[in-house]
């Protein structure tokens, strides 16, 4: 049913559940598991140079312990894992990488590190689903 599968993984608790998901169903259907993670721009206004290279040092460790995990759950479950980490606009970059990888599912978390105050239907998770090319599945 499905062949390839993207997972939007954010690092948050519900990044993770939307991961385990996507292993789930790849296992099951044998599908191609991707992986995707966007990293939003660095501070415009730093102060210092320093600033700036402390941000980036940060985002850095944060997407190299999030893609060391991510593998190693696929490992786990026996699924091959394609990890991808943009820059941009967190709607826009998954829309677009989700498009030109012709994907048929999309697995996002309800709720991530972008909507914390948002608790009825995070703004991205909303925009995913609406704009996405292919079939959503929003964990909870």
């Amino acid at each position: 049913m499905f062949t390839k599968i993207l997972v939007a993984h954010d690092g948050s608790e519900h990044g993770w559940k939307a991961l385990s998901t996507g292993l789930s169903i790849a296992a099951k259907f044998g599908a191609n598991l991707h992986c995707i993670s966007v990293r939003e721009k660095l501070p415009v206004y730093a102060a210092t140079v320093g600033e700036v290279m402390e941000a980036s040092g940060e985002a850095k460790a944060f997407f190299d312990d999030l893609t060391a995990r991510a593998r190693e759950e696929a490992e786990k479950a026996g699924v091959p894992l394609t990890v991808k980490i943009l820059s941009g606009h967190e709607v826009q970059a998954i829309i677009e990488y989700a498009k030109s990888g012709k994907f048929d599912l999309m697995v996002i978390g309800f709720m991530g590190l972008s909507s914390l105050y948002d608790r009825i239907w995070g703004s991205t998770s909303q925009n995913l689903t609406r704009l996405s090319p292919c079939t959503v599945i929003v964990v909870k």
